[in-house]
């Protein structure tokens, strides 16, 4: 890394500790008047018939402030939530993904600002795709420059995701190539070779499939599959006992079912024939680097309170300082101003969405880093004031749960 990029990092990181410094003395410690308003929120949609169930944990200071079940992980059996059910956390796992890939950085496994093609040849020379044809054929044009792994990492490469997320005749090419099926990484992603990407690389900010890319890379530059090498250099470490690509047999009573609003009342999807990302209860060929793992809310406090602490937890250290300042702070290119609707006010790092201005985003602090899953689940890593949020629900209605995140974040902040 050049010592300019150094000197920024550490100019940026002094501006949070004195944002922390300032927030200190006006915002202190959550009170509990905050904490409960995001209880009775929940437990409102609840008592409507709007959400199942949810798990809320929220630490302050390395400390538990909140840690609750509420409503149902089996509303037609009437089975309470419990503190260690488990969600289908879908693309909450894209964080631990990135983080993973961010070990073989500390190792100098690679820069940011490699050519993807470097490390996968297989996806050498991508082109850029203009138009459509009828037959299937594209028109397409070359790439300005190699997509690099920051742009990879970072949502600017030039791809976009599979239904239901994406659409259009790229999204459809990625399903008819099996990426995101029943073929192993090792299979599919290479199919990507002929796929013309969606745009020119650190043009725009499209949500994609990079993430399951980037599991591909974790697998290439480490020789172990994805899964072994989340058990080995996270999961472990960390004491995440109940992360996974699937939930053993064991384990499966504990796993929440999921569910939509519908005519006053909640209708079971994951038992669903087309249900998203499959049982979960099957190790799946696809390890999806982008959405396929299940967990708890407190293993998932493990993995964010490390990021909190810098890389650290209880004496382990996973990634370095560096690594992590990567990652929570804005790598979009600068004529990429910003992430759009539905997140105003953020930017985006390494697998992470950073906040940028806090004032149109319910106050949480500028650099304030964050993501949530397609059913909902969400959290963020507050490092202003050394709060940890995770909010595990299992609602396939995108709308109500980014109303959901959104009063958690008012309650706690506004």
């Amino acid at each position: 890394m050049s010592s300019s990029r150094n000197q920024f990092l550490t100019i940026k990181m002094s501006v949070y500790v004195f944002l922390w410094a300032l927030a200190s003395s006006a915002f202190g410690d959550i009170e509990p008047a905050r904490l409960e308003a995001v209880e009775t929120d929940l437990v409102g949609r609840i008592d409507e018939g709007k959400l199942s169930g949810a798990v809320v944990m929220i630490a302050q200071g390395g400390e538990v402030l909140m840690h609750k079940a509420l409503g149902y992980q089996n509303v037609e059996e009437q089975i309470p939530m419990k503190n260690d059910t488990i969600f289908r956390i879908f693309s909450m796992t894209k964080p631990i993904t990135g983080t993973a890939l961010m070990t073989l950085y500390d190792e100098g496994k690679f820069n940011l600002d490699d050519p993807l093609e470097k490390y996968l040849p297989e996806l050498s020379n991508l082109r850029v795709a203009i138009s459509a044809n009828n037959d299937g054929t594209w028109e397409t044009e070359p790439a300005d420059h190699p997509l690099t792994v920051k742009e990879l990492m970072s949502h600017t490469g030039g791809f976009t995701y599979f239904p239901p997320i994406g659409n259009g005749p790229i999204a459809q090419a990625y399903v008819e190539a099996g990426i995101g099926g029943d073929a192993t990484l090792a299979e599919s992603v290479p199919e990507l070779r002929d796929i013309p990407l969606d745009y020119q690389p650190g043009t725009k900010w499209v949500y994609s499939i990079s993430v399951d890319i980037q599991g591909y890379l974790i697998e290439k530059l480490s020789g172990q599959t994805l899964d072994t090498f989340f058990q080995e250099r996270i999961f472990e470490p960390l004491g995440m006992e109940d992360t996974a690509f699937y939930v053993s047999a064991d384990k499966a009573h504990r796993l929440s079912g999921m569910y939509i609003p519908s005519n006053e009342s909640l209708l079971r999807t994951d038992n669903l024939g087309n249900s998203l990302g499959g049982s979960f209860l099957e190790k799946p060929a696809f390890l999806a680097g982008g959405h396929g793992l299940t967990s708890t809310a407190s293993d998932y406090m493990k993995f964010a309170q490390m990021h909190l602490n810098k890389g650290t937890l209880n004496g382990t250290r996973i990634l370095s300082e560096d690594a992590i300042d990567l990652m929570r702070n804005n790598q979009l290119p600068e004529d990429i101003k910003a992430i759009g609707q539905p997140y105003p006010g953020n930017v985006f790092g390494l697998d992470f969405a950073v906040v940028e201005n806090s004032e149109i985003f319910q106050k949480a602090p500028v650099g304030t880093h964050w993501w949530w899953g397609i059913a909902g689940s969400w959290f963020w890593i507050d490092p202003v004031n050394e709060t940890v949020f995770i909010g595990m629900i299992q609602n396939n209605d995108i709308l109500l749960s980014l109303q959901i995140h959104r009063a958690a974040r008012s309650a706690i902040y506004e």
